[in-house]
């Protein structure tokens, strides 16, 4: 069996890479977008990544195109955007699909792995009350939603889009990662 460890990848700079490059490290993976409501939450994630680096966290940005077209931009556009205007430093990969019929297999895997999201309701009633399609449980209901990875390589976690880098309950699971 492949695990999440294994599946192949790209940098932001189009560099071969897989989640291997980090193993033995707490991972928190995100699928990002630019144009977003939820777009923001790049300084919440930049700030939990700088002080949980050290005790051995890794958030991952996967730039995702799927929710209303929100992220129309190119790596080296994406690149740019993330370093001006939220100064990120932790690890971009290439866009890739987390929904639909194209999704990514790191995508399938985390979902099939995690089927259901803490926080998971109220954003899709909101998008719902918008008219605006959801994408059924349970996939990937939208931008900025966060799968955590134990060291051992196992998925630990799942938030809702709209559960922020500094809710507690994102922060006590990935504290508790980190402790273990």
């Amino acid at each position: 069996m492949t695990s999440l460890y294994d599946l192949p990848l790209k940098t932001i700079e189009d560099q071969p890479a897989t989640l291997g490059d980090y193993r033995g490290k707490v991972l928190l993976v995100v699928n990002v977008a630019s144009k977003c409501g939820l777009t923001k939450q790049y300084a919440g994630l930049e700030a939990l990544y700088r002080a949980k680096q050290d005790a051995g966290l890794e958030v991952l940005g996967f730039p995702a195109n799927n929710f209303k077209e929100q992220e129309p931009g190119s790596n080296a556009e994406i690149a740019s955007f993330c370093s001006t205007e939220y100064d990120v430093t932790f690890p971009l990969f290439s866009k890739i699909s987390v929904a639909g019929n194209a999704v990514h297999p790191l995508y399938q895997a985390l979902v099939n792995a995690q089927p259901v999201a803490t926080g998971e309701g109220p954003m899709r009633d909101r998008l719902k009350s918008l008219d605006i399609k959801v994408n059924p449980a349970p996939g990937v209901l939208w931008n900025f939603e966060k799968f955590l990875i134990g060291r051992d390589g196992r998925v630990v976690g799942r938030f809702a889009p709209d559960v922020e880098a500094d809710d507690p309950r994102l922060v006590e699971a990935v504290d508790a990662a980190l402790a273990g």
